[in-house]
Parts: structure tokens; C-alpha cells; sequence
């Protein structure tokens, strides 16, 4: 089956999933039970019904990223054919792969530096450096690829940056430096793995050098997986890259809903010059203060063809403490003043739709026990937003998981499996939140990353 056929047919399944939603709860009126006939205001009283009203319009706060997800998996083909090269590796500008660790796992980072490095020259890559920027030494072996920077304990940025904003940071003082401004670096995390498509994409991002920063593709479902429930859940986020980053990116060439930490692409005089030295609040969230701050100097973006691998958290605590992480850190970047308005206007209306959840999701059980007249239009989008959402944990284990490799039935399993995680998510992100609100601030929580030092999963 070719790539422009699984496309049709995944069109084609979205479409159903919306139609077949939309009828079920009301979106599209076929028969006169679908419409609600009770006066709210006699029957509930002004305030309460004033209460209901406001709930139902909060679920529209969704409606921009929702919007960006369904044309960006629409648009573009969502299973493009293996990356080729568009020139000789041998011509790609100088490549740094950038792997940023605390050190709490020597063992994880020593293999996986030794995969990519292998990935790389099975690519043919050749003028490469995989550096790993620690605070604690992991002692890799002496190799002319591998350069391994220790951040010593009394380092401090200009504007007081911790975490991994602080390591970043590091990297780019004259005297650690060794890149040029013309060379690029891939920001990976301790656990990413380079497939030899990412690694494609990023030497046609480098040799094309239209855009100075560039994402792409994260998997979670790669070879062992460790927890199925938080992995079957991060399949919503596959979809997100298919959809709401890739569209910005490929159309507009813009961070409109800021990016991810990893599998990050940089040119080394852009980057020196955005900065990783943004302060207590731009050290939670560093690669969204980093993309807001880059969006409002006027750089551009790109796509980048080709995915990359992580896990998924190990367990639910850490599920929700990174969830947690990212709200509180994407709220103090939305609340920065170095940022203008106009450039965080959708990441703000896109963390509040987050933050708000709670409120949100008490509509499904107000809807069924005190029902309220809304305008066709109004349940229409209300539908079309659930449809959407439930379609992208669908999208991302057909995404994510092979139905070669896996087999029809646990292939369907997964798919199914995907659909009944969406209740507990949505617990995990309600929690998050409550937390993130009322929990301490700029707490940077590294989840448990190496399989090897756990004893029960």
C-alpha cells in the first residue's frame, strides 16, 4: 500500500470518526429527540444557567490547536515515503549532536551515544561531533566523535538560568564553544535515538539552510515498551507533531504553539544569538521560552522530515510530574514580559484551554444532568473538537505501531487500548493541573529514564 493511499484512508477515517461523533452527541440534529427543549432559565435560574453557558464556552479555547492538528494531519501526507537525500552527506555542513544529561544514568547515555554515532556513519554522515553536556561526568570512552563537557558546580549565567537552560547555556561561552556560527546542532535528550530517516532529515535541513531552527517526528512506541498506559497515551502527542507542528512550521514557518525539547535543530550563530540565558522563569520550560524568544527576533522554522525515538514516562507518577512541569512551565513564558503579546497570543490561549481543563471537563457531566439549549453551530464545534481529539490517540498508534510488525489483532488492541486510555489521561491531566496551580514553582522533575535501574514497572 502506497503512502498517498494510507493517507486517503486515513482521511476518510477521520472524516467517519467526526460524522459518526457529531450525530451521536447532538453536533448534527437528525431527528427532533436531538434538540433540548428545557428553558434553563426558568428551570435552573439565572446564575446557574449563566454558570452552564460560560463551561460550554470554555471547550471553544481548544478550537485554535484543534483546528491547526486537523489541517495539518489533512494537508500533509500523514505516512510520507522514506526520506532521501537531496545531496551528499559528505557535503552537509558541520553536524554537533548536542546530548544534554544530569549524569543519574551513565549507562543509558554510553549506549545511546553509541547507537546514533553508529546511525549517523550508517548514513553516511561523516563531519559529525556527538557531545554530551553533564553535570555529573558519565567518563564516555575516548573517541575523535564523542566530546563530553562537565558544567562545574559554581558555573552561573549572566541572568541566573538553571537546569538544562543553564547546561544549554554553557555549551555557548567562548571558552567551551567549538562551533562555528555556519555549523548546526540536533538537540537530543538522554534517551532519543536517531533513526537513519531523522538523520536524512536533518542533513536536508542543513544543506537546504533556508531556516535557522527545524523540528520533527517523536515516537514513543519503539522496540521494548515499558509502560503501555502512558505510552498509548503519548500517542496523542505523535499526532500533534503530524498535525499542529508540522502545519506551523511547513505553512507558516512559525513556533504559533511553540516546539518540543528534543529533536531540535539549530544553526549555531542563531542560536548563540536567541540565548539560553532567560532567567528563573525561562528555565522550566526552556525550549518554549527559547521559541518564543527566537519567534519574536524574526527567525524562521521548518519541518524536518524523518522521526526520532523516546519512551514514554515510565509510570504514572512521572507521567504526571512532567505534565505538571510543562504547564507550570509554559505559564511562567506566557506570563514572561520578554515576550510580546502578539507572539504567545495561541500558546496562551492554547496553555489556558490546558489550564482550565478541569472546568472543561465538568461538561460532560453537567451536559447529561442539566442539558441547555445552544445554537446549531455552537454544538456542531463542541462536537467537531471531541471528534478531533479522540481521533489523534487513534492517528498515533496507527502512527506509531506497525501492523506488520505487530499483527492484526494486537495492532486493533493498540487502537482500542489508545481509546480507553483517554478517560485516565484526562484524570493524569486534571491533576496536573491542580497540582501545576497550586504546587511550587520553577521545579525542574527529570522522570526515570534507564529500564535497567528499575525493579518493577
Amino acid at each position: 500500500m502506497n503512502s498517498t493511499l494510507k493517507h486517503l484512508l486515513h482521511c476518510a477515517l477521520l472524516l467517519f470518526v467526526i460524522i459518526t461523533f457529531e450525530v451521536f452527541s447532538g453536533g448534527i440534529k437528525i431527528n427532533e429527540d436531538s434538540f433540548v427543549i428545557v428553558d434553563p432559565w426558568t428551570e435552573y435560574g439565572q446564575l446557574p444557567t449563566i454558570f452552564l453557558y460560560l463551561l460550554r464556552l470554555l471547550t471553544f479555547l481548544t478550537l485554535p490547536q484543534v483546528l491547526f492538528n486537523f489541517c495539518g494531519l489533512v494537508f500533509y501526507n500523514a505516512f510520507p515515503e522514506k526520506v532521501v537525500l537531496k545531496g551528499s552527506p559528505l557535503l552537509a555542513p558541520f553536524i554537533c549532536i548536542r546530548v544534554v544529561t544530569r549524569g543519574d544514568y551513565p549507562n543509558l547515555v554510553k549506549s545511546n551515544v553509541l547507537r546514533n554515532m553508529n546511525t549517523c556513519l550508517d548514513t553516511g554522515l561523516e563531519n559529525f561531533l556527538i557531545e554530551v553536556v553533564t553535570d555529573k561526568p558519565v567518563n564516555l570512552t575516548k573517541h575523535r566523535r564523542i566530546r563530553e563537557v562537565v558544567v562545574p558546580k559554581n558555573y552561573k549565567t549572566k541572568t541566573g538560568a538553571l537546569f538544562k537552560s543553564r547546561a544549554l547555556q554553557y555549551c555557548l561561552e567562548d571558552n567551551v564553544n567549538v562551533l562555528n556560527d555556519s555549523d548546526w546542532i540536533v538537540h537530543l535528550d538522554e534517551e532519543t535515538l536517531l533513526t537513519e530517516n531523522s538523520v536524512r532529515g536533518v542533513i536536508n535541513f542543513v544543506l537546504d539552510g533556508k531556516h535557522p531552527f527545524g523540528q520533527g517526528l517523536i515516537t514513543y512506541a519503539n522496540e521494548n515498551v515499558v509502560n503501555w498506559l502512558t505510552t498509548l497515551a503519548d500517542s496523542f502527542r505523535v499526532s500533534d507533531d503530524m498535525g499542529k507542528l508540522r502545519l506551523q512550521f511547513k505553512l507558516f514557518h512559525k513556533p504559533l504553539f511553540s516546539w518540543k525539547g528534543s529533536y531540535v535543530v539549530t544553526q549555531s550563530g542563531a542560536e548563540k544569538a536567541v540565548s539560553f540565558d532567560n532567567g528563573l522563569d525561562g528555565s522550566v520550560a526552556e525550549d518554549c521560552f527559547f521559541a518564543m524568544r527566537a519567534f519574536s527576533q524574526g527567525y524562521t522554522f521548518n519541518f524536518i522530515e524523518g522521526e526520532m525515538y523516546e519512551k514514554s514516562p515510565f509510570t504514572l507518577l512521572d507521567f504526571l510530574q512532567q505534565r505538571k512541569r510543562w504547564l507550570q512551565g509554559i505559564l511562567l513564558v506566557v506570563h514572561s514580559k520578554l515576550i510580546p503579546v502578539k507572539h504567545k497570543l495561541l500558546l496562551g490561549i492554547s496553555v489556558y484551554s490546558w489550564v482550565t481543563m478541569p472546568l472543561s471537563t465538568s461538561n460532560i457531566i453537567f451536559a447529561g444532568l442539566y442539558p441547555i439549549p445552544c445554537p446549531n453551530l455552537m454544538d456542531f464545534v463542541c462536537a467537531f473538537i471531541g471528534a478531533v481529539n479522540i481521533y489523534m490517540y487513534v492517528f498515533g498508534v496507527i502512527k506509531s505501531f506497525s501492523l506488520y510488525r505487530c499483527g492484526f489483532i494486537k495492532f486493533i488492541a493498540c487502537v482500542l487500548g489508545a481509546v480507553c486510555t483517554i478517560p485516565i489521561n484526562v484524570v493524569i491531566e486534571n491533576c496536573a493541573v491542580i497540582w501545576g496551580l497550586v504546587g511550587k514553582k520553577h521545579k525542574f522533575y527529570v522522570v526515570q529514564k534507564d529500564i535497567g535501574t528499575l525493579e518493577t514497572v
